[in-house]
């Protein structure tokens, strides 16, 4: 009768061992979740920061294009006063020419000035429009890297989290067939049948 109570209780301490050791691992496998959950919580974060990025860019693209214009429209009102100006003294030159041909040199002289000042600053102009041109192709350029560099770093994210999801599924998948035969051989010990419990 004695080895009979051994039995039972090393056959007691089995059962709690293995449901500690389960205990532990369901404790595990729920810190290893909440570990996955925050590392989302931080992926999503990045995204959400990325648009935020992407918006500010596209308000400051939109803003250059504004500034563009207005100084478009500058050019236009410059070359507009400039082509008065120009009327207003052939006008005073055709009205002096008889009497002051001193002064329509000097007229003539001013105005080749105005010319020059005129081309120059249309040559500015066409620079300037051509360098924001090229800023906004660049800040495009890059908006669109940005932008496919932060999609294949979601994927690719996404993509780990389920293959060590997968992983850890297997892994539970594996313990618990490993679990069920080992209570399987504990009730065949004792003479039972596994399908009957």
């Amino acid at each position: 009768m004695t080895p009979k109570k051994k039995t039972k209780k090393t056959s007691m301490k089995k059962p709690e061992k293995s449901e500690n050791d389960l205990e532990v691992k369901y404790k595990r496998s729920i810190l290893d979740i909440a570990i996955l959950q925050d590392h989302i919580a931080s992926q999503c974060e990045s995204v959400i920061k990325v648009q935020s990025d992407r918006s500010d860019l596209w308000r400051r693209m939109r803003d250059m294009e504004q500034k563009l214009q207005h100084e478009r429209q500058d050019h236009r009102d410059v070359n507009s006063d400039l082509s008065r100006q120009y009327k207003t003294m052939q006008q005073e030159v055709a009205n002096k020419v008889k009497g002051l041909e001193k002064e329509v040199c000097q007229l003539t002289e001013e105005l080749a000035l105005c010319q020059e000042e005129l081309r120059k600053e249309k040559r500015e102009r066409e620079q300037v429009e051509q360098e924001k041109g090229a800023a906004i192709a660049d800040l495009q350029h890059k908006l669109d890297k940005m932008e496919t560099d932060y999609e294949k770093i979601l994927h690719e994210t996404l993509d780990s989290l389920t293959s060590q999801l997968s992983v850890t599924r297997q892994g539970r998948a594996d313990k618990n067939t490993t679990l069920h035969q080992n209570y399987k051989e504990l009730l065949s010990e004792f003479g039972l049948n596994a399908l009957d419990s």
